[in-house]
């Protein structure tokens, strides 16, 4: 079968992009490495040019799998992508450190996109200050790198900061019907196409708590559609409607949501959703709103706490608890996540983050009820 997801050209990337950030594991918790090699080949055979990497992924595993991968005959056919670890550069010569042991690991002498990964106001402050540019320069005129991107963590301020701190080719920003607001948002993938910045969505089923447990009140909406969808099928199609994206980024971890991403890739297209169906998007974001318990932003005013309490991160897993309807997954995300000196039940009360909340949120009050709630 002949996907829509096929390049027209060697050049040309696919629509659909493997992540390799979410293979299938063993009981010990490593890579499946037969299986995710199964996956990676079917992939790349159907169209998918496109594989994303990155240093830390899989406990470091991932870079090494995918170079093996590459050697099998594949690395002329495969658009890599990897990033510099943004979070331990601490000089210039880090960052030709990194890239020349992730060169090594990927079995390649050159990475064809290479991203400053998970930038946020302190690692871009950082990277800056200790020369940044001059390394990606260098390195793409050494022929190391071909196309200079950065992947997105933070507030929407220090986005267009970043944006316009350098001629970027292309970025990576979280996107999906839900985060329309959330980091970069939509206001962000509009400034970064009007840039022509090139943009790839990643997280556009939200780390899969938008395949899960639909609720009740969520699915009576989604059944007012003359389509009858999954809900992974419907996200996926919400972020190729955008014309202003290249690529739509998904972390795969069997070969069935391979299979089903293609058939999606392949039946859709962009402006496909009518006014009524784009409506229903918008009633189901606001149904899965009004189900959070708490009215946290994740503004991180609240923060430093003085006692060490992840408030945001706390607050946030007990509102995905409760829209999702995945308290246990969510409990294993708050454990695995949270360390335990900034889990909720070490709040003192001391009320020094109330005042600085511009949700007025009761931030010691709701705190004791995500310590009991994930007990």
């Amino acid at each position: 079968m002949q996907y829509r997801v096929m390049p027209k050209s060697d050049d040309e990337l696919s629509v659909l992009g493997f992540g390799c950030m979410r293979f299938p594991l063993t009981k010990d918790n490593n890579i499946d490495e037969p299986e995710a090699m199964k996956m990676m080949q079917h992939a790349l055979d159907n169209g998918i040019n496109y594989f994303d990497t990155a240093w830390p992924y899989h406990g470091e595993q991932s870079e090494p799998l995918v170079g093996r991968f590459l050697s099998n005959g594949n690395r002329a056919k495969v658009k890599l992508a990897t990033k510099l670890p943004s979070w331990l550069i601490k000089t210039r010569e880090d960052m030709d450190i990194y890239l020349d042991k992730q060169l090594e690991r990927l079995q390649t002498d050159y990475i064809d996109y290479y991203l400053l990964h998970a930038l946020n106001k302190g690692f871009w402050k950082n990277l800056t200050e200790l020369g940044v540019f001059d390394f990606l320069e260098k390195a793409k005129a050494a022929g190391k790198i071909r196309h200079i991107g950065f992947s997105f963590h933070d507030k929407y301020p220090i986005f267009e900061e970043i944006v316009d701190g350098y001629e970027w080719d292309f970025c990576q920003i979280q996107l999906n019907f839900f985060d329309t607001s959330y980091q970069a948002g939509l206001k962000g993938m509009h400034i970064a196409a009007s840039k022509g910045i090139g943009i790839i969505a990643m997280e556009p089923l939200r780390g899969g708590k938008l395949t899960g447990k639909v609720p009740a009140d969520v699915q009576t909406i989604w059944d007012k559609s003359e389509f009858k969808r999954t809900t992974a099928d419907r996200s996926l199609r919400w972020v190729w409607n955008k014309s202003e994206v290249q690529l739509l980024l998904s972390g795969m971890s069997t070969m069935e949501q391979v299979e089903q991403n293609l058939v999606t890739a392949d039946s859709c297209s962009i402006g496909e959703l009518t006014p009524n169906e784009a409506k229903l998007y918008e009633e189901a974001r606001k149904v899965y709103i009004e189900r959070m318990p708490v009215g946290c932003t994740s503004c991180g005013y609240c923060m430093p706490c003085p006692h060490g309490v992840n408030i945001p991160g706390s607050l946030g897993l007990y509102n995905n608890a409760n829209m999702f309807e995945n308290k246990e997954q969510s409990r294993k995300e708050y454990l695995m996540f949270i360390r335990e000196e900034s889990r909720a039940d070490k709040c003192i009360n001391c009320g020094e983050c109330v005042p600085k909340c511009p949700q007025q949120i009761e931030i010691p009050k709701r705190l004791a009820e995500v310590a009991e709630y994930f007990i």
